[in-house]
This record gives C-alpha cells, structure tokens and sequence, in this order.
C-alpha cells in the first residue's frame, strides 16, 4: 500500500465483549485488540464495567505497549469491556484523543469506541456547544457520545436511535454501559462490524479475525442500521429509522485494510484479493521471469496472478516484521524513514529477472516509485507494476484520510504519466468492473467514492481544493 497523508480517515479497530460470569473481560479485550492492530497502531485503549463504575487505561502505542508493566492486570474483572485502538481519523494523533470515550451522563456511566468518520462533525459540535456542552477532545467520537448522552433522556437505546438520525457519515460502534454493550453500525455498512459468541459471551469486532483470536464462533455480521443491544436477557435487535436502499461498504475493506484471514459481509477476503490477481493476469499479462507482491497486502493477489499466468511466485522483497504499516505512520517524514527500514530486495531473487510486482494500490506513487528504483538496483531487468484496484482519483471523507486531490497522484496523471513517474516499464490498474467481481461474494454493495467520486453521503465543500 502506497502511503498517504494522514491518511484514510478510518483506519481503527472496535471490539467488545458481554460476560455472563464476571470473567477476566479485558483479557478477552486484549486480545481481540491485538488481532486488530494493523488497524490502527497510534493508541490503544480498555473500558471495564465494574461494579457500576467503568474502569479504563489508554496510551498511545501498540497494544502490547500500552498495556504493559502490569496495566492489564491492573483493569478489574467485570461483566463488559471495550476496546479500540486508534489510526487518527479526526483529531491529532496525541494522548487526549486515544479511546475508548469515557464520562458520566445521563445513563451514568459509558464508554464508546467508533470506527469511522462523520462528516457532519463541525455542525454537531457547534450545535452541542452552544446547549453548553463541554468538550475534552477533538474527536468526532466525542462528539457522538455527547450527542447519544443529550439525546438519550435516561434511555441509552433511544439516546443511540436519535443521535444516530442526526449523523452523516461512517460508522462502527461498541457503546458500554454498566449493564449493557451495545454494536451499531451506520445505514450505509461503510464500515465491518460482527458478532461472535464464546461459551456464554457476547463479543463484538470489526473483523471476524479478532473474533478467531478469541476463540469466538462467528455469529453473524452487524447489519447497515442495526443496533444490537447485548444485556443479562441476550441478544437484541433494533433497526434505525430510514435505511437507504442499497448498503454502501467501503470496498478498501477489500482492497487493503481488513486482513486477509477475515470475512466480511460473507466475503473472504483472501479469496477477493486472490481473484483480483488472477484478473489482473486476464486482463493485463506481461512477458516475465517472477510475479512478486509488495508485502503484506500484495502477496495474496500476487499468488493469484501467478496462478493464472503460469509464472511462478517468487519473492521479491523481505520485510522487517517489527516495521508497522508506512500507510498509518501519522507524519509523511515518518512514513518515508519507516520505508527506507521496513523493505529490503532479495538480490539472488531479482537480479536479471523480469518481474511482475503486485500491489493492492497507489495512492502518492513515492513509496512505489522507491520499490521500483529498488528493484532495479539490486539488477532486475524489467519491473512490471500491477495494482489490485482502479486509479485512485477522489478524496474520501468516510474513513479514509486522504483528504484532498493534492495527495492523489491519480487525480491529475494518466496512468501513463504515472507509469513514467515511478519508472516501471508498465503499469496496469484493475477496473472499477474487476474489482467489483472480485468482491462478488459480499452480501453488500459498495462505496466507490475514491475512484469514481460517487460517495452514499453528499460532501459538500470537500472537492474544492481541485482546480
């Protein structure tokens, strides 16, 4: 994945747990939270209900980081618990915006985790301010438990249900109480959301990996407009009012953010990447010695494009396991230095070779630009660049943070042009129609906003820095 600014203003990762017998919740957590760390590698955070109180720690860093020197041990057994760990979305990357959200209102104690982006934040908070609302953060997520506290009257349920009417925009939420977890996610299902069950537990992720790591049986996914309230009487269902037609996830779900051992909305995705490699090699082969993947989230379409053209997988590049992901480095200085250590090319491999390297995107062209360079370097013949998804061209404000057409080399080079740009000797982008197919399995349809600016919520304002 190239790197982007501040990147897609989605990337965290919610998980939540119900326990029927006051077991060791943040454990559960814990780990839940650790299968959902390439989601968001900034902050980590646990919220344990407890004795009517909601016990937590935050910190930014990794999960095992920020919970350790005893700080797991320290949160209290209980009956609920939440968890996130946090890509900044809106607000800066600093320890005042790590969640989960946590404060006493109007239904007492809660907590809150989201995974998303509302468009409609500044609006919401103006609006809360001026009913004399009091705000510790700069997140959107703190707005939401603001506006779900106002609007609640005492009834978290109905506090959910009428903020959940006044917000635009993606989300994903684990919601606790003292006495109840609550999963929501948006009309649209921009964003993952499921739920599992471990002997008597409930739990709630993003992704049905964490649910694995748990030992957990996949349930069943969250769906668009669902509020699922999970209390000591079970498992209860609540649909919001006004549910568009037709769902719009985000399809980099896909393309690169979930991982590859998931399934979501009934979708692999080890086997949408994989198709997306063998149409690549349909649609746009190329004489070669070797295809390769740029690790990680290019190797499972690497090997379906090797599969289907007939020339064998070999890698290319070794990657410095304890190097998290270039795409969710906050700072472009960061991301560029996290490079440079993160990826090295395997010289014997390459080395008068014709190579075919798969990617599953592009979104500035520098870090592609270096691989390439890279590749040639270490004395490869040829590098033939392959991406496992159409030309990044629109910014998106639904929980991918490249915000503004300036940070999208797509938005104003050809594919042609870019192909120069990052000295490939060619470069081929798989169709909007291809990579739709490729994801034929989901149960939803998809946003596409980032390649054919077609978004399920208006922007208005956000496209005006083309021009």
């Amino acid at each position: 994945m190239d790197e982007f600014q501040s990147e897609i203003h989605e990337e965290c990762g919610v998980f939540g747990v119900y326990s029927q017998e006051n077991r060791s919740v943040a454990h559960t957590v814990y780990y839940g939270l650790y299968a959902l760390q390439h989601r968001g590698q900034e902050s980590a955070g646990i919220a344990v209900a407890y004795a009517d109180k909601i016990i937590y720690h935050k910190d930014m860093g990794l999960v095992p980081e920020v919970f350790a020197g005893g700080k797991l041990e320290n949160l209290p057994e209980g009956d609920i618990a939440v968890g996130h760990v946090r890509y900044s979305t809106t607000g800066a990357s600093q320890h005042l915006n790590a969640q989960p959200v946590v404060f006493t209102g109007k239904c007492g104690k809660m907590a809150l985790a989201h995974n998303g982006n509302l468009t409609n934040t500044k609006q919401l908070r103006e609006e809360l301010i001026a009913s004399n609302a009091v705000f510790q953060t700069t997140i959107d997520s703190e707005v939401m438990a603001v506006m779900i506290n106002s609007l609640s009257d005492g009834d978290i349920l109905q506090g959910i249900k009428r903020a959940c009417a006044r917000f635009r925009g993606s989300y994903a939420l684990v919601v606790m109480t003292t006495d109840k977890l609550i999963a929501v996610r948006d009309p649209y299902g921009i964003r993952p959301l499921c739920l599992g069950t471990v002997i008597d537990d409930v739990v709630v992720a993003s992704e049905s990996c964490a649910l694995d790591a748990v030992g957990a049986n996949f349930l069943r996914d969250v769906e668009p407009g669902e509020i699922v309230v999970i209390d000591s009487t079970g498992i209860h269902s609540h649909m919001m009012e006004d549910i568009p037609e037709k769902s719009a996830m985000c399809i980099f779900e896909y393309v690169y953010f979930a991982r590859h051992d998931s399934v979501l909305d009934k979708c692999s995705v080890y086997k949408a990447r994989r198709e997306a490699g063998r149409l690549l090699a349909e649609h746009y082969p190329a004489k070669a010695d070797i295809v390769s993947g740029v690790p990680d989230s290019g190797n499972v379409a690497a090997r379906g494009y090797s599969e289907a053209s007939g020339i064998p997988f070999v890698e290319a590049l070794a990657k410095n396991r304890y190097v998290g992901r270039t795409f969710i480095q906050p700072d472009q200085r960061q991301r560029e230095n996290s490079l440079s250590v993160k990826m090295n090319p395997l010289r014997a491999n390459v080395v008068g070779k014709r190579i075919i390297l798969i990617d599953d995107s592009m979104v500035r062209g520098t870090t592609m630009r270096k691989i390439v360079k890279m590749l040639r370097d270490a004395g490869a013949k040829e590098v033939h660049v392959r991406i496992c998804s159409p030309i990044i061209k629109h910014p998106c404000h639904l929980g991918i943070d490249f915000q503004t057409y300036s940070q999208l080399i797509g938005a104003y080079k050809t594919e042609e042009q870019i192909c120069e740009c990052i000295g490939a000797d060619s470069l081929k982008y798989l169709s909007i129609e291809d990579l739709m197919a490729s994801c034929l399995d989901s149960c939803r349809g998809f946003c596409l906003g980032c390649f054919n600016g077609k978004y399920p919520y208006p922007l208005d304002g956000y496209e005006a820095d083309k021009n």
